[in-house]
């Protein structure tokens, strides 16, 4: 028998009392304040939405210590558990995330461990997701004495103590791969020997477009999230499917080499994502929120293209000349203004093997730091689920 176990048996030998969450917290989400992002003033205080820190601003509404939970937008994560997020000092939080503070008999810091356990599928409703004030007042919530509850506590920080540090690390290590990325392909640190622009390089098409009943099944297709997500593409990559004849497959077909670039997008920041196919893919067509970019030239390996355009430099240049209206859109003739260094295929090879190294210590799931801080999260919410399951105490009436 452990600690728990031990403590459980003595102090609550019939069973845990749950309670409402209303009843095991203080909820300050009447205090909150939204600010639209062109209202808000830079500074040191952290603005807390949905899923965490959305910015950075000149006050703070709150100066304490929180727990959040998100409302509405992303509020649910794939296990079906809501977005808990811990805040510590001088804060502000809009109106996306509710809010909770400490009372007496009941550790905050155990019901952030706790909440994330409560599945609120059922909960969540709406075209935009939304977790109302009603039913997260009303979370079951199982309540040991406190002696139990700082036990539990204990053990679950020391899980979440070990992934913030891999965190941290792979945050300083991303650092460092971005600056090797912006530096290795600066035009003017490359010293190419020539420099030509897109137009030269590469004949650029508009995807294709179908009504939405086309999609679902047939023929995988590149669209917008492929792009956007992925700086290269491979077939066990696209998810996706549309329904499509031979004559369209033909004329909007996916070949290895290919640039693709996200043509339209929400914001500007997202316009002209990159990414590039870097192995053959039978019968694939693409997308009308995406543009392809073929080479006519064999002057570019794929996977130098795939590092190259997704630079600051590119990125600010595909952005400038973007187009703004309710959207931000980019078509081939802007595309074609962006310059592109030429350097023997030999030197292109060399940057990409020291990007790769970097790309799959910072990015790769099954290696490096992300596979250890996946692992890691994996086994706290083992221990969480199995820590915070209790035998109910049943009142007798």
């Amino acid at each position: 028998m452990n600690k728990i176990e031990k403590l459980l048996d003595k102090l609550c030998p019939n069973g845990v009392e749950y309670r409402y969450l209303e009843d095991c917290c203080k909820i300050l989400d009447n205090k909150r304040k939204p600010v639209t992002k062109s209202a808000r003033i830079s500074g040191e205080y952290p603005y807390y939405g949905a899923n965490g820190i959305q910015d950075y601003v000149s006050d703070y509404i709150f100066d304490g210590i929180f727990v959040l939970v998100g409302e509405d937008g992303s509020v649910i994560n794939e296990n079906g558990n809501p977005i808990v997020t811990w805040a510590e000092g001088k804060i502000w939080v809009n109106n996306h995330a509710h809010i909770i503070e400490e009372i007496e008999g009941v550790s905050l810091r155990y019901l952030y461990h706790y909440i994330q356990t409560i599945n609120v599928t059922s909960l969540i409703h709406g075209n935009i997701p939304k977790l109302n004030q009603g039913d997260f007042r009303k979370f079951q919530i199982a309540v040991p004495p406190l002696e139990v509850q700082y036990e539990i506590v204990h053990i679950l920080d020391n899980f979440t103590e070990l992934s913030a540090e891999l965190s941290a690390e792979l945050k300083a290590r991303q650092k460092q791969y971005n600056f090797y990325l912006n530096n290795l392909l600066n035009i003017e640190l490359l010293k190419p020997s020539k420099i030509m622009y897109v137009k030269d390089l590469f004949e650029i098409k508009n995807g294709l477009n179908k009504e939405k009943s086309a999609f679902g099944k047939g023929t995988p297709i590149v669209n917008f999230t492929d792009v956007y997500k992925n700086r290269y593409l491979t077939s066990e990559m696209l998810k996706g499917k549309v329904t499509v004849s031979q004559s369209e497959i033909d004329r909007y077909t996916v070949k290895r080499g290919d640039v693709f670039f996200t043509r339209t997008s929400e914001t500007k920041e997202d316009i002209g994502m990159s990414s590039t196919v870097v192995e053959d893919i039978e019968n694939c067509t693409f997308s009308g929120f995406v543009l392809r970019a073929r080479p006519t030239t064999n002057l570019l390996l794929p996977k130098f293209c795939s590092y190259y355009f997704s630079t600051n430099q590119v990125r600010n240049n595909i952005i400038r000349y973007a187009s703004f209206t309710t959207r931000a859109t980019t078509s081939g003739p802007k595309l074609a203004k962006i310059p592109v260094p030429i350097i023997p295929l030999k030197d292109q090879e060399r940057i990409v093997n020291i990007l790769d190294r970097f790309d799959k210590l910072c990015n790769d799931i099954s290696l490096g730091l992300p596979a250890e801080i996946e692992a890691r999260q994996k086994q706290y919410e083992y221990y969480r689920d199995k820590l915070l399951t209790f035998k109910e105490l049943k009142n007798e009436g």
